[in-house]
């Protein structure tokens, strides 16, 4: 989750994105179902061709040419979540977080939500406590870092393909702000974060930090709805993909310890007036190693 810094240096580089301003919580709607195979059905244009076009093959991650290996599925149809992998909340039980101090927002478990379209992370204009200190929002986060914690299970891995189906919560085109899909490292940013995808300020973006900085991209062709988003993550270089399509690659300073995934849904500190983000949702989690 990116630093006001690298924010800023986002924007000025990406003259003419409009920040769609708010005049407050939206009503939680009901995200529509998946398009047969996934995928954001506006993006179907970009997508690759072929049996997996639209992100739904367990035999390789979409878009991202190589022999696979699916070391990870998991698929979020309910009832409740699995616990030998994933875990609600930020290092601890109860009300946690935030992960980050430009956060308005505390993680709560009960904002955690199965339907037939995934599993839902709200946002809700409830205070909660945490951190020692009130935030006007509630939001949700699940990690499966084996270290939190917990007595045993978790996923953490080293190089491969993160692939998420995500919900992205917006309007007019815009993200809401602060849908996360990222993989950490357990000491930061030694062992780096890998920000899959991040709505900020209306567009989606993707960044690498390490302890030298961060790569920032973002893609402003992203727009609300389900979509596919995906890392390559290899020992030389660090490749983004949206909806089956390259859209980034970072080269310099790739870390090589292993990275536990995290996804969350909160409101940014920095962003008040932007599009607050309502209801994200997300059909599956996968992960392939070379094969």
């Amino acid at each position: 989750m990116l630093a006001f810094t690298a924010l800023l240096a986002i924007f000025a580089s990406m003259a003419g994105v409009l920040i769609q301003l708010s005049g407050g919580n939206p009503a939680l709607p009901q995200a529509p179902a998946p398009p047969p195979g996934g995928g954001n059905p506006g993006h179907r244009t970009r997508l690759a061709s072929g049996a997996a076009r639209f992100g739904r093959s367990l035999r390789r991650p979409l878009g991202i040419p190589g022999d696979w290996h699916l070391i990870l599925n998991q698929t979020f149809d309910g009832p409740s979540l699995d616990s030998s992998i994933w875990r609600p909340g930020w290092f601890g039980n109860g009300v946690t977080g935030p992960v980050n101090r430009d956060e308005r927002a505390c993680y709560n478990p009960a904002n955690l939500h199965f339907s037939a379209h995934g599993l839902a992370f709200l946002v809700t204009h409830r205070r909660s406590r945490c951190s020692n200190r009130t935030e006007p929002y509630t939001g949700a986060l699940i990690s499966t870092n084996p270290y939190d914690g917990r007595r045993s299970g978790g996923f953490q891995f080293r190089y491969g393909v993160v692939q998420a189906e995500v919900y992205l919560p917006g309007t007019h085109g815009l993200l809401a702000d602060w849908p996360v899909v990222m993989a950490l490292g357990h000491n930061w940013p030694r062992d780096g974060e890998d920000d899959i995808l991040e709505g900020l300020g209306g567009v989606a973006c993707h960044t690498f930090h390490n302890r030298s900085g961060q790569a920032i991209g973002c893609d402003r062709w992203l727009s609300p709805g389900w979509n596919v988003v995906a890392v390559d993550w290899q020992p030389h270089a660090v490749t983004y993909y949206y909806d089956g399509i390259r859209v980034g690659t970072v080269t310099r300073g790739v870390t090589h310890s292993p990275e536990y995934l995290v996804v969350l849904n909160t409101v940014s500190r920095r962003f008040p007036k932007a599009i607050i983000s309502d209801s994200m949702r997300v059909s599956y989690v996968r992960v392939w190693t070379r094969g």
